[in-house]
């Protein structure tokens, strides 16, 4: 197999990454709508291929305070998937699943528990989407969350996968209601081989 390039984003492996997000994006926009039982529309997803250390830049600066829900990817491939949300945007989501207005403050143990589920849920329909089109048994740990600056937020896959100098997969998405979320999937480069090994590349 010729040797994957995930340095540019005019490769052919790019093109296939973007198309997995598309898709695994469409999936969980639907799960979101399912779960808050209302019409949700995503226009078409931002894909970027970055250096993990210029993501921070990307969602707004380092300082920006975020709300992720982080999970590790387990079975046939492994690495993390986070859902990222800015704090205003996780308290409107957070409301309109638990028909209330949206909360001042900080979160508490309950908006918490509710902000943990729909991450789970989403990023969940993500990675079914992903383990369909190639096969591989794909399954989510436990999500963690997190309500942080970006910075801090990023740091866990981080030190987890040793990625300052990696690139990593970012998914923008811009939801209806004003809702702007973003994914970003980390596999690790063995599981990045069994991906496209499976779509036959």
């Amino acid at each position: 197999m010729a040797k994957i390039d995930l340095n540019s984003e005019n490769s052919v492996y790019f093109d296939v990454l973007k198309e997995i997000g598309n898709i695994g994006c469409g999936n969980a926009t639907t799960a979101l709508a399912h779960m808050l039982n209302r019409k949700v529309d995503m226009s078409v997803p931002q894909v970027r291929l970055l250096d993990f250390k210029d993501v921070g830049s990307i969602l707004g600066g380092e300082e920006k305070i975020m709300a992720g829900i982080y999970l590790m990817v387990q079975g046939d491939i492994t690495g993390s998937i986070m859902f990222l949300l800015e704090k205003d945007s996780a308290k409107s989501l957070i409301a309109m699943l638990m028909g209330t207005t949206p909360s001042e403050g900080e979160l508490d143990e309950i908006e918490q528990s509710a902000l943990k589920e729909i991450g789970n849920i989403i990023t969940a329909s993500y990675l079914n989407s992903l383990s369909s089109l190639t096969n591989l048994s794909i399954y989510p740990s436990v999500p963690a969350l997190s309500i942080d600056m970006a910075g801090a937020i990023l740091s866990v896959p981080a030190i987890e996968f040793g990625l300052i100098g990696d690139k990593i997969l970012l998914i923008e998405n811009d939801f209806s209601e004003g809702l702007n979320g973003y994914f970003i999937l980390v596999p690790d480069l063995e599981s990045y081989d069994k991906i496209f090994s499976a779509i036959g590349m």
